[in-house]
């Protein structure tokens, strides 16, 4: 027979059990400073377990401000996870600007648009929202060397990336030699899905360079592996019926053109200097003229 004594002494065992069974201890609550440090040492091991270092980092400093201005518990607790849910976008942010590759940094707010006619403010505001990309529509820009071409280029996928989505900027002629070893070291396939899983891929200077067949080939398989899926912004300083100077074969140019022409937004840069354009502007701002 069981005695009273021996199953109180079993539920204790039980319920210690299941209460001990966390790894983390729990510091009482206390104001005093020796309850704090264990509860900083607490909240440390956990962030870095649950990998959120910007709790780790703020959550002291934010406990004073709730303090001192009387915010509730849950208010804090708000505040610490906007805290890290800020700053983890903004290294996102950061990671994809340097994963995009590109030469340098030039922002579309920073585009003289008065310097360039052509193109209406309201189209660049639709493109910076990044709604095409949704659909995998194309970018096509077109005009002289100096138009602006690459800023608008540049400028679009960094706003993509502000965006968080993945970006790549290239050069035709690098994207083609990388193609090009690639398939020399029989890698090809794992090239081209890395480029089709990009969000957007900014190709620039295609024109300036031409390509030879197994080339341009090699440059149609990473067309086609984006054609209506992901979007793909090209600036060249050629019109389209002269894109035939660029790929040696007429039916691979009119296969290349029908893809990043469908559904496309096509903005032209013109003739003129938009470097001389934007000098000349700042040149009369000075003066005050």
């Amino acid at each position: 027979m069981t005695s009273t004594t021996d199953k109180t002494s079993t539920n204790m065992t039980r319920t210690n059990a299941r209460t001990g069974a966390s790894s983390h201890s729990r510091p009482a609550t206390s104001g005093d400073p020796t309850a704090d440090a264990a509860a900083q040492a607490s909240i440390g091991a956990a962030t870095r377990e649950l990998n959120l270092p910007t709790v780790r980092t703020e959550a002291a400093r934010l406990a004073d401000i709730a303090q001192r201005e009387r915010h509730t518990h849950l208010a804090y607790l708000a505040e610490v996870l906007a805290a890290e849910v800020d700053d983890r976008t903004e290294r996102r942010r950061a990671r994809r600007i340097a994963d995009a590759r590109f030469p340098r940094l030039k922002r579309l707010a920073e585009f003289n648009i008065d310097a360039v006619p052509t193109i209406p403010a309201a189209t660049l505001g639709h493109l910076a929202a990044g709604h095409y990309m949704n659909a995998g529509e194309p970018v096509v820009l077109l005009g002289d060397s100096g138009t602006g071409k690459s800023h608008l280029l540049i400028g679009l996928g960094l706003a993509a990336c502000q965006q968080g989505r993945r970006v790549r900027y290239v050069t035709t002629a690098h994207l083609v030699n990388e193609l090009v070893e690639a398939a020399d070291e029989r890698v090809l396939s794992r090239v081209v899905a890395r480029y089709g899983r990009l969000d957007l891929l900014c190709l620039d200077e295609l024109g300036y360079v031409q390509i030879d067949p197994r080339g341009a080939e090699l440059l149609f398989q990473i067309i086609t592996e984006r054609e209506e899926r992901a979007s793909i912004a090209i600036a060249t300083n050629l019109p389209f019926s002269e894109w035939g100077t660029v790929f040696p074969d007429p039916r691979l140019v009119a296969a290349i053109v029908d893809r990043v022409t469908f559904n496309a937004h096509i903005l032209e840069t013109g003739t003129q200097s938009y470097r001389l354009r934007t000098s000349r502007t700042t040149t009369r701002c000075k003066r005050g003229t």
